[in-house]
């Protein structure tokens, strides 16, 4: 189809660019999900550009005649990569690629490339409302080429390949992943060809790398709604090959008539409602492992029914496993394991017996993530109950105005010890070891429960006779 109502919308950088194309013969055309986006009328920052034979020299033209600076040179894949600025839009990350045709061996992810024309390269592309491609030159300036129906399939919010879904999985497993990706990111559903095909083929995922895996299923979790990707996963069976510890936790089980919620579809409910209050990535991961272990802590008694005791301790070691295994940064895996260990404590705080020392310590072992986990706490509240769920929260403002009136609550929330290991090792003259750990300890204790006030000349008293009670008592045992 051709439409020319892009025409006005394109960056003016881009017009000069179409401008020289036709001063040197060459056709280029906006490709990729940059034209998706403006067809969806979404901000989009990276600009591909397509061209017709070697896009190389005309790159390094683009750089010298318009001004291209940070210009970085991808031979292999005929690809170069230049950053302009546009009057309007300021700087823009252009990436500049040869038309081309992939074929691939079975078991390689490896393409073989060779030079190809504007349809060889648009049916290579994923899905058709990625296949669209927006002419640059004067003549057709603002056209959309749409050779696989990519707008009806935008217009109808629809996932769909360009060719056999089974061809273009087969030539790149990691496009299932996208599928559930852009369904996710979109809200745009599979069609029923391209979802037979995901299910068909998904043990074909096990040839690509696990950092591409990760990196696709990061960016799921970081969607509008994760469990829309999640639940595509998990009706392919890609979710088994990637992570079968969440599909463990599927299904119902039922003992003497007595059955417990099915944990996974209830994680996922959690994962969104917890995606509604915050961004942060890795707290809706916390999310989504916050419940990891209930399969393998799993008892039923004839006198208490279905019990998960431990799991919230067992879940941080299967936590650190999924982190290895999914390549994930290891930085972040502390705060997703104390948001698995903490998530069951608040809740029990709402007793109108419990001591200001027991919030005080739900407060330092939380830290400056205080906040995080009660917003987690807040979201693994999914009963259909609306009574039930009105009497939790309000349990959780009661735990909070705890939290507020036990005082030094801007203090504990960013805990930092008033005394730390090197002042206790120059000040008793000791080394470091454990000695100095185990009286750090007992003073950052006597401060949560109220012994001593959170301050450094306190402290450090209490320190001085921690180590005079701790010589005496050596000494005591040696007579």
């Amino acid at each position: 189809m051709a439409d020319n109502t892009l025409h006005d919308t394109l960056p003016e950088i881009l017009y000069s660019i179409g401008d020289l194309a036709d001063t040197q013969g060459i056709q280029c055309y906006l490709v990729g999900g940059y034209v998706r986006d403006l067809l969806m009328q979404r901000p989009s920052q990276d600009i591909d550009i397509m061209v017709i034979g070697d896009p190389i020299p005309f790159a390094h033209s683009i750089e010298r005649k318009l001004g291209g600076r940070n210009f970085v040179l991808f031979e292999r894949f005929r690809t170069a990569r230049l950053e302009l600025d546009d009057p309007r839009h300021g700087p823009i990350l252009l990436e500049l690629v040869g038309a081309r045709k992939e074929s691939y061996n079975h078991d390689s992810r490896k393409p073989i490339t060779e030079v190809g024309t504007l349809q060889d390269d648009l049916s290579r592309r994923d899905f058709t409302i990625n296949a669209l491609a927006v002419s640059l030159n004067r003549d057709t300036r603002g056209s959309v080429i749409d050779l696989f129906h990519g707008n009806e399939d935008l217009q109808l919010h629809r996932l769909r390949t360009p060719l056999e879904p089974e061809k273009t999985f087969s030539d790149d497993p990691l496009r299932m992943m996208r599928a559930a990706r852009f369904s996710s990111q979109l809200q745009f559903k599979l069609d029923t060809r391209t979802l037979e095909a995901m299910q068909a083929m998904h043990q074909r995922i096990g040839i690509v790398s696990r950092e591409r895996i990760s990196n696709e299923f990061l960016k799921i979790m970081q969607s509008p709604q994760p469990s829309t990707g999640l639940h595509i996963l998990y009706e392919t069976g890609l979710l088994e090959e990637i992570l079968p510890e969440i599909t463990a936790m599927s299904g119902i089980e039922q003992v003497d008539g007595l059955g417990h919620k099915d944990t996974m579809l209830h994680t996922f409910q959690v994962v969104d409602k917890l995606a509604e209050k915050s961004d942060k990535l890795w707290l809706r991961v916390a999310a989504l492992l916050h419940d990891i272990a209930k399969p393998v802590t799993k008892r039923f008694a004839k006198s208490t029914g279905w019990t998960f005791h431990g799991h919230e301790v067992v879940g941080t070691r299967i936590a650190a496993k999924i982190f290895r295994n999914m390549r994930w940064p290891q930085e972040p895996r502390a705060y997703v394991q104390k948001m698995i260990r903490l998530h069951h404590r608040p809740i029990p705080l709402s007793g109108a017996d419990i001591t200001d020392s027991a919030v005080r310590r739900l407060m330092f072992e939380a830290g400056e993530d205080l906040h995080d986990l009660m917003t987690l706490c807040r979201a693994d509240v999914t009963s259909k109950n609306p009574r039930k769920v009105r009497r939790i929260m309000e349990n959780f403002n009661l735990v909070e105005a705890k939290i507020a009136e036990v005082g030094e609550k801007d203090m504990l929330a960013k805990w930092r010890p008033p005394v730390n290991g090197k002042e206790i090792m120059d000040e008793l003259g000791l080394s470091e070891g454990r000695v100095v750990g185990i009286i750090k300890k007992k003073m950052e204790a006597a401060i949560i429960d109220g012994l001593i006030p959170y301050d450094h000349d306190a402290a450090m008293e209490f320190v001085r006779t921690t180590w005079q009670e701790m010589q005496q008592g050596n000494d005591n045992q040696s007579c």
